[in-house]
């Protein structure tokens, strides 16, 4: 599933073409994606301006001049495309991949640029909806600070999980703690910091978690920076891959030896919660 800096590369592929743009069509193609489309949402999205294009955790957000917003979750298969009035064909040769077909274009948005921008999602495990004026939305309710935000620091960590006995990895992926993290960022983050995923959250001192929000931000803006990692279904909306999975030092890389200036181990794969966590066992404690 995208985390945050797929995400976060979608949005900025998305903004220059969007934001500050009139939807003059809206083409839905079908009444749910994992839940049901809103019943009005051609009626609300038509003729409006998009004002800002703006990510919250792992989803996308289009603020509407006639208020409220469009919310994009692009689940486990979900992609954007987009094609400019004057291109033949779409950037990156999406019709070279076989898992982009058109019967997976769910929504079409055209813009009055004539710019059109399609939600393809071939396991249909994403989300449309509309986020109403004055109207906190479900998905966005419980949702911890953004881990670039200042709120998410060693003293806010030490603050969330003094006494807990739960795992750190567990915690980092709790989406009440902090917003946007999964799998993939958490594993390298804890490489970074030296910190076993297993070791309860309670028992890591406040310096320790203050290093670790720091590599927290650091591996995901490196990953933003490199487009996200391209593992199965993401590309940016140019079609391009990302490739910060070039950059792994533990995700998925057991067997083979740890990357640390110095060490000697090997990375291992524990299975945490049903989700597989990578680490090294000699420097990671």
């Amino acid at each position: 599933m995208p985390e945050l800096p797929e995400v976060e590369t979608v949005r900025r592929g998305l903004e220059p073409h969007l934001a500050g743009q009139s939807i003059a069509r809206v083409d839905q193609r079908r009444p749910d994606l994992r839940w049901p489309m809103p019943p009005d949402l051609v009626q609300v999205l038509t003729g409006a301006r998009v004002t800002a294009l703006r990510r919250r955790s792992k989803y996308l957000l289009a603020d509407l001049d006639r208020g409220g917003s469009l919310l994009v979750h692009l689940g486990m298969s979900g992609r954007i495309r987009i094609r400019t009035a004057d291109q033949t064909a779409t950037p990156g040769a999406f019709h070279h991949d076989a898992a982009i077909l058109p019967q997976h274009d769910h929504l079409v948005l055209t813009t009055g640029a004539g710019t059109t921008i399609t939600l393809n999602d071939a396991r249909r495990f994403g989300a449309v909806d509309l986020v109403r004026d004055g109207v906190v939305h479900p998905l966005l309710a419980a949702l911890g600070p953004e881990p670039f935000a200042p709120e998410f620091s060693g003293d806010g960590l030490a603050a969330a999980l003094a006494g807990r006995r739960a795992p750190i990895k567990s915690m980092l992926l709790d989406q009440r703690l902090v917003a946007g993290l999964g799998n993939i960022y958490v594993c390298e983050a804890l490489f970074r910091a030296g910190i076993h995923p297993a070791r309860a959250a309670g028992r890591i001192g406040r310096g320790r978690l203050a290093a670790l929000a720091g590599h927290v931000r650091e591996v995901l803006a490196e990953a933003i920076e490199a487009g996200g990692s391209s593992l199965r279904d993401h590309r940016q909306p140019s079609g391009e891959l990302g490739y910060f999975q070039h950059a792994f030092r533990v995700y998925d890389r057991e067997g083979q030896p740890c990357q640390r200036q110095g060490c000697t181990g090997t990375i291992r794969r524990i299975v945490q919660s049903g989700r597989s966590s990578w680490y090294c066992p000699a420097c990671q404690h």
